[in-house]
């Protein structure tokens, strides 16, 4: 779920020519994540020829003796980890690359001044601290609790959380999207797990109290708008094209195994349900998420300087230096640990923009204006029809990526 929300970023921000990305396999072992070959990951890791990623954070530091963790940023230059904290790498990914991208494509030219916008980031800030503790973090310490009483020190705040965050979504001005008409990093942060709610968490993970779609209308009308819209506002689909429900029930049905039997080699029977696994759009909702238009900003600048994150022990996070590099990682969230830490993962990364979702200037009537105004003429696609049989829409779906080209991501959890 953490690298996640590194490959979202990623996506939204066009560094695909920029940030390389570099898919381990599903599954966790004692040495970290594993490059196998199969699941969509390379047999080795392209740079040093190395099959685990303990190699990699043996060669950034041989004396580590921490978790080997995902997502990590590495530079291939200095051959070592930049960072290894999801928030943190996330926030590198704003603006520093954004001289190898387009102008309209950069942070400071971004409608609403981009994804960590200065007068949001106070609002932004403090929703990340509950939101994380209580149901980010929440959904592993429920589904990996060991006994009744950590469970259910857990499961009760993870639903605490989400009350509040449809209770968030009721004032108009914190729609579509969790802080109006522009997508922030807030939302990059709740996606994933709202996203692997309703088709993992609730009934592997034991979060059984209410699912999102029948007991929370604000939050699924977010969560769909998210996933269906493939705009330039979501530069063209980035939220959908990461999203591969059918590998999370399976990959968290390893990640348990294993926490329960210490091995994933067992039998594992992988649940069919929810179907579908995400609901479309109304016609209505649809029309709605066109025409809506973003809050004009008149006379904000951004202030290029990141918030700086907390100091910390990691020699790996931001406190301990930078750099650049690539991600490595696979879509697989770690059980949390005896203190309710988590490792969560998705994939590897190192990449440049596409044009794709570009303003072209001489089409000031389409998409956002120099005002920060949104016009309808930009439409979302209409993708929210499938077949009723989820294994009919898989095939077809990788069908369409192999097709393209695309990368074989869905493979990677």
């Amino acid at each position: 779920m953490a690298a996640h929300r590194t490959i979202l970023t990623r996506a939204l921000k066009s560094l695909e020519p920029v940030i390389q990305l570099i898919l381990t396999d599903v599954e966790l072992t004692d040495n970290g994540w594993l490059f196998t070959g199969r699941n969509g990951s390379l047999r080795a890791e392209p740079l040093y020829g190395f099959t685990n990623h303990r190699q990699l954070y043996e060669k950034a530091d041989p004396n580590y003796t921490g978790r080997y963790t995902v997502p990590v940023l590495w530079d291939k230059k200095l051959h070592t980890i930049v960072n290894n904290e999801s928030s943190e790498i996330i926030r590198i990914l704003y603006d520093s690359f954004d001289d190898f991208l387009e102008p309209d494509q950069r942070e400071v030219n971004k409608p609403g001044k981009g994804l960590y916008p200065p007068h949001l980031r106070k609002e932004i800030d403090a929703m990340n601290d509950w939101v994380y503790s209580d149901l980010n973090n929440g959904v592993y310490k429920a589904g990996f609790a060991k006994t009744q009483d950590a469970y259910d020190a857990a499961v009760y705040p993870v639903f605490k959380a989400l009350d509040r965050l449809e209770a968030h979504l009721t004032d108009r001005t914190h729609q579509p999207y969790l802080f109006g008409g522009q997508i922030t990093e807030a939302d990059i942060r709740l996606y994933p797990t709202l996203a692997r709610f309703d088709v993992a968490y609730h009934n592997i993970f034991n979060c059984n109290l209410k699912t999102i779609r029948h007991d929370y209308p604000h939050l699924s009308k977010w969560l769909r708008n998210l996933y269906w819209d493939e705009s330039d506002r979501t530069n063209g689909g980035a939220f959908k094209k990461s999203t591969f429900f059918e590998i999370y029930k399976y990959g968290y049905l390893r990640a348990r195994a294993r926490a329960i039997f210490g091995t994933s080699d067992v039998p594992l029977i992988v649940p069919r349900g929810p179907v579908p696994d995400i609901l479309p759009l109304t016609d209505e909702e649809e029309a709605e998420l066109i025409s809506v238009t973003t809050r004009k900003l008149n006379g904000l600048t951004l202030d290029s300087s990141a918030v700086g994150s907390p100091t910390s022990n990691n020699p790996f996070s931001a406190a301990a230096g930078g750099g650049m590099g690539a991600l490595f990682g696979a879509d697989v969230d770690s059980p949390a640990d005896e203190n309710g830490s988590v490792t969560t993962g998705f994939g590897s990364t190192v990449g440049s923009p596409s044009s794709k979702g570009r303003i072209e200037e001489e089409d000031p009537e389409t998409g956002f204006d120099e005002n920060g105004e949104f016009h309808p003429k930009r439409m979302i696609k209409r993708r929210t029809t499938y077949s009723d049989a989820n294994a009919k829409w898989y095939k077809a779906a990788k069908k369409a990526e192999k097709k393209a080209g695309a990368p074989p991501i869905h493979l990677a959890l």
